[in-house]
């Protein structure tokens, strides 16, 4: 509903009733002005209560409506009021919340129609990324932790294959052999198909030959990609995302994802992963005065495509739950209907903008928009289908819980740079981060991998070194014969030597009973951090 230039008339019915229930008396983010008979109303500010933050929500809308410009809004204001704000980049434009934004003529004009005044600020920001794939300080997962419901998800593996990783997973945590890197699960999996292992798993299911083979050509397949760098220590503490800077204001931390565009699923499952490790180290604190944290989900439906009913109920589970955590999540997608209507049901806050109606299925996308709205004195279909660039329908939960009416609205400009900072300015902040020398050097230290293959060679050359001293007993016995005298008795070799000695037997039963215990798991079978 891109309006025409008319001075506002007063507010009086329906009207008035909408603007009366974003009247909030707490703390609040201001997020635009009331669009209502063709005229934006300054006077009539839509926000959104700080306390509610936690009840999570929705920002959607067609590729080019403002999305992200939404999302930075959002962020600077949560920052401003001291609440940390995790975003994913995954065009390169979010970087510019660390900068200053740019005067101009547009952004005047706009903070004049929404009654905002204008400054130009910065905000604290860190900047991640992937493995140390592109710019950022990298974040890393070790597989254990990662788990294998996530894993199956990423390796696109189906509910019989699942299972079987969840059972290799199973064995490698009550042996003691740690999955840190994509080698080591690959590890693991040819050990339990090889003539040695085959046996370790029998008494809970076996492991296919079929099975392991799928499961290997996923993780080569994997690997080739480039994934490989995204698994390994040092493991990223998520822990990092709830800091705060000097001066009070939430830290914005900002994970750069351009360069793993086309890895949508490895990028969107890796966001679930930081979520769900928040999930189990933070304690239980119910609704406070504002939220610990606020995640937003960019490209929500590649999350959900393809998605296992398991996994789905993963995500409705701790989308739920987060929320007691002090966490609030808002997904990011294009139309209400990429997100499963049971997660769908746990977002109390929507910021809907434009959608197109250029085909069937665009009608049909619109009209099941519309029906996910409260009732509203607004044609919606008409609404939705002809806001401009930076408007909005919106409605929110107010400070008791209740829905707000729904709102279209003329959103504010945002106060920092509304694109990329230089790459120059990028690398600087990254490299100067307090954090860069904590996870950019990447750790290979000793785990299933090397334990296996350590197990095996030692085998082997107990074997050889068996082998050689039967040969050497056979030749004795043989001279003894061919003289008339005795064998002496051999001394004892090098491999019985080892065989008997106490670090072989250590080594041998390491595979069985090294950690005697089995790694605690959450919702998504990763693993429960020990800090």
């Amino acid at each position: 509903m891109s309006v025409s230039e008319q001075p506002p008339a007063a507010l009086g019915g329906p009207a008035a009733e909408i603007a009366a229930g974003y009247a909030f008396e707490g703390a609040a983010l201001d997020l635009g002005a009331l669009l209502w008979d063709g005229a934006c109303h300054p006077d009539a500010q839509i926000r959104i209560p700080l306390p509610v933050l936690n009840r999570h929500g929705l920002v959607a809308g067609a590729t080019g409506t403002g999305k992200t410009k939404t999302l930075q809004l959002i962020a600077e204001q949560l920052s401003a009021n001291g609440v940390p704000v995790f975003l994913a980049d995954i065009k390169g434009d979010v970087s510019g919340v660390s900068a200053p934004g740019e005067d101009g003529e547009k952004v005047r004009e706009r903070a004049a129609q929404v009654g905002q005044e204008w400054r130009a600020t910065g905000f604290p920001c860190e900047f991640y990324g992937l493995g140390g794939t592109g710019p950022g300080i990298p974040v890393r997962a070790t597989v254990t932790s990662f788990g294998p419901v996530l894993l199956s998800k990423v390796l696109q593996l189906n509910q019989t294959q699942e299972q079987s990783l969840g059972l290799i997973f199973h064995y490698a945590d009550s042996k003691g052999l740690e999955l840190v890197d994509l080698k080591d699960l690959r590890a693991v999996v040819a050990f339990l198909v090889s003539d040695t292992g085959k046996a370790e798993l029998k008494g809970i299911g076996g492991l296919s030959t079929v099975t392991a083979g799928v499961i290997l050509r996923s993780i080569t397949a994997f690997e080739q990609q480039g994934a490989g760098d995204f698994f390994g220590e040092p493991e990223f503490d998520t822990g990092e995302f709830l800091r705060t800077a000097a001066d009070g204001r939430g830290i914005v931390s900002v994970l750069e994802l351009p360069s793993v565009q086309d890895k949508p699923q490895l990028f969107s499952t890796f966001l679930m992963w930081m979520l769900a490790d928040l999930f189990n180290d933070l304690p239980e604190v119910g609704d406070l005065e504002k939220p610990k944290l606020v995640f937003f989900f960019d490209e929500a439906h590649l999350l959900f495509r393809g998605a296992s009913k398991a996994f789905l109920e993963s995500i409705t589970q701790t989308v739920r739950l987060i929320r007691s955590k002090g966490v609030g999540v808002f997904f990011v997608t294009q139309t209400p209907k990429d997100v499963p209507s049971d997660v769908l049901a746990q977002l109390g806050n929507r910021v809907q903008h434009a959608l197109r109606a250029f085909t069937p299925d665009d009608a049909k996308a619109l009209k099941a928009t519309v029906r996910t709205f409260p009732n509203s004195p607004y044609d919606l279909e008409e609404v939705l289908t002809g806001l401009g660039t930076g408007e909005a329908v919106i409605t929110v939960l107010s400070e008791k819980g209740a829905p707000t009416p729904v709102a279209a609205t003329r959103l504010r400009a945002p106060e920092s740079l509304m694109g990329p900072v230089g790459a120059a300015a990028l690398d600087a902040a990254v490299k100067g981060s307090l954090l860069y020398g904590r996870y950019a050097e990447a750790v290979d230290r000793e785990s299933a991998y090397e334990k296996l293959t350590a197990e095996q060679r030692a085998a082997e050359a107990a074997a050889l070194d068996a082998a050689a001293a039967k040969e050497a007993e056979k030749a004795a016995k043989q001279a003894g014969r061919q003289t008339g005298g005795r064998a002496p008795k051999p001394e004892p070799s090098l491999a019985e030597q080892v065989v008997g000695s106490g670090i072989f037997t250590s080594l041998a039963r390491s595979i069985g009973t090294q950690l005697g215990r089995e790694i605690s798991r959450s919702i998504f079978g990763t693993a429960r951090r020990r800090r």
